[in-house]
């Protein structure tokens, strides 16, 4: 597919323009309520705003600030309500054909717990050639749109997608190319804190999306349920 800006982002954003224009003051009361003070600093503490060193071209309208050490950092409003945009628009698609790839140690457990949750499929390491393209290809599948973890490790499967025209979803760093991604979420994603808290937001806003749940007290998770353990080892 195109390259950012394209018909599937221009899809989601105009179905967000048009509910934010009949149900604004609602809304805004709204988010009030459900975004406290101690919401943010759980987000902030998740590190979801932490970019990297690096700009990439078609990245500097995501980027919030600059520190002094040259790390660009995200509004972490812009990473909420696009984690919103994101689930509004793979809720036009059935859940079983909705395919999450994940490759990162700590992109697997928020991944595999998403797919869990809301019924997607799920790949998991590296994304192998014809997977989306070849039907005699083992492990062949033929989904309606691609939610990828990482688009530098899992850069196949963007390709495969764009070769066939099935949108892509991606989770993007600030020094991650942008080609071939239709609809960006712009977050940390390689922190382990943070891969489990926009998963967890990523399943319930899609669950909310599709009707299947109506408020945040209907889902019964937490960030922890989707986050990689890390396991300790032991000295002799």
């Amino acid at each position: 597919m195109a390259e950012a800006g394209t018909e599937a982002e221009d899809v989601a954003n105009a179905s967000q323009a048009e509910e934010q224009k009949a149900e604004k003051p609602k809304r805004q009361k709204k988010q009030k309520e459900q975004q406290p003070a101690d919401a943010y600093t759980e987000y902030l503490e998740a590190g979801m705003q932490i970019g990297a060193m690096i700009k990439a071209p078609g990245m500097s309208r995501f980027i919030f600030k600059t520190r002094e050490d040259g790390l660009h950092l995200f509004d972490i409003k812009t990473v909420l309500d696009r984690i919103t945009l994101a689930a509004k628009f793979l809720a036009r698609y059935p859940s079983e054909n909705i395919v999450v790839t994940a490759s990162r140690v700590y992109a697997l457990t928020p991944a595999k717990k998403f797919a869990e949750i809301t019924g997607a499929k799920l790949i998991t390491g590296r994304v192998l050639p014809g997977v989306f393209t070849n039907p005699n290809k083992e492990g062949y599948v033929e989904p309606d749109v691609v939610l990828v973890s990482d688009p530098r490790n899992e850069h196949q499967a963007v390709s495969e997608a764009s070769k066939i025209n099935i949108p892509v979803v991606a989770l993007v760093d600030t020094d991650n190319w942008i080609k071939n991604i239709d609809l960006i979420v712009p977050c940390n994603n390689k922190g382990r804190k943070s891969l489990a808290m926009i998963y967890f937001l990523l399943a319930k806003e899609l669950l909310k999306a599709k009707g299947q749940i109506k408020s945040d007290e209907e889902f019964k998770y937490t960030p922890s349920d989707f986050e990689a353990k890390i396991e300790l080892k032991q000295s002799k």
